[in-house]
């Protein structure tokens, strides 16, 4: 039986793999009995218990789109929507726990980077400045007010003043990390040429609509002329999700310790592997108040050391094919 209080405590201090099967199992059980949408979906597939992982079913992303997902043992206290180009449906994921979001994300990058206090923080997120209900601008601001530097901070468009800051920041040797949605770092890096080395580029992934669709190696290369560096770094999170996977290099994703990718074949959605190639599932603990286990439509490779890249994804226009967008 999942005691709410110390399953929160336990997810973020697992040591093994062994006690993530074990919370995998709790939330499950806890998820059909206090998710109705979620029960609803398992009894379809006639699946009402589970002994191990690859017997539990990740409901598909797609239901965030059209059903409320959220247990009924609390109240959202919070809605994180996606952004969504003209006549599509938003994706909407109530948070009916918002310090299990917050506890997450921070614990996430002590794991990968240290504590945000070691960093200037430069937030340049223009489109999801320009819109409600981001989980990504709830996560920058938080990073932003932890690091407790003067420097931090949110760019729409001043670029220039963005420009001036780094130059100080390299000057100062004070690290650094440009968070950005990548069509934003792509017109910084158009305009101004730098030579970092106390900084890290970060993107976030995101061009639909503003700039041509290119892969992440034709954008890590484009970036990694343009500022001298020689690695690119990526966050990969969703709406849908409280935990985030991130890439140092080469668009190699790994996950902190209440998160785990899993691959499926994308013709047969049970066929749930460890390893291999295909569309992406992902189990998020953290997401207990909603689903922890998530059917993705990206597409990619999860290897032996959990680890994963993402090579395309299904168009949304055609759910039942495979139409991709793989970097090669």
């Amino acid at each position: 039986m999942l005691i709410y209080e110390k399953y929160i405590s336990q997810i973020f201090d697992i040591k093994s793999e062994e006690e993530f099967a074990n919370l995998c199992l709790q939330a499950f059980e806890y998820q059909y009995k206090n998710n109705e949408n979620y029960k609803r979906y398992c009894n379809l597939l006639k699946i009402k218990t589970v002994n191990k992982i690859n017997e539990i079913p990740f409901l598909p992303i797609s239901f965030f789109k059209t059903n409320k997902i959220l247990t009924k043992t609390k109240d959202f206290e919070v809605i994180f929507s996606s952004s969504s180009t003209t006549g599509s449906i938003p994706s909407l994921h109530y948070v009916s726990d918002i310090k299990v979001y917050e506890k997450s994300f921070v614990k996430n990058f002590e794991y990968f980077y240290s504590s945000p206090s070691n960093y200037v923080i430069l937030a340049l997120l223009p489109s999801y400045l320009e819109r409600e209900g981001s989980s990504l601008i709830y996560m920058a601001k938080d990073l932003i007010n932890l690091s407790q530097k003067p420097e931090s901070g949110f760019f729409l468009n001043q670029h220039e003043e963005l420009h001036q800051i780094i130059q100080s920041l390299e000057k100062k040797s004070q690290k650094y990390i440009l968070l950005g949605v990548s069509f934003a770092i792509l017109d910084f890096a158009e305009k101004y040429k730098l030579n970092l080395n106390h900084g890290i580029i970060m993107e976030t992934g995101g061009m639909k609509g503003r700039r041509k669709e290119i892969t992440r190696n034709e954008l890590h290369k484009i970036l990694k002329t343009a500022f001298s560096c020689e690695n690119i770094h990526s966050e990969y999170g969703m709406t849908e999700l409280l935990s985030q996977a991130y890439s140092k290099k080469d668009g190699i994703f790994e996950c902190p310790p209440q998160m785990k990718v899993l691959i499926r074949d994308p013709y047969d959605a049970l066929s749930v592997k460890t390893i291999g190639k295909g569309a992406l599932n992902i189990i998020d603990l953290a997401n207990i108040n909603s689903c922890c286990f998530i059917e993705t439509s990206d597409l990619g490779s999860v290897f032996s050391d959990g680890s994963f890249e993402i090579s395309g994804r299904f168009d949304d226009s055609e759910i039942r094919g495979c139409n991709l967008m793989i970097s090669e």
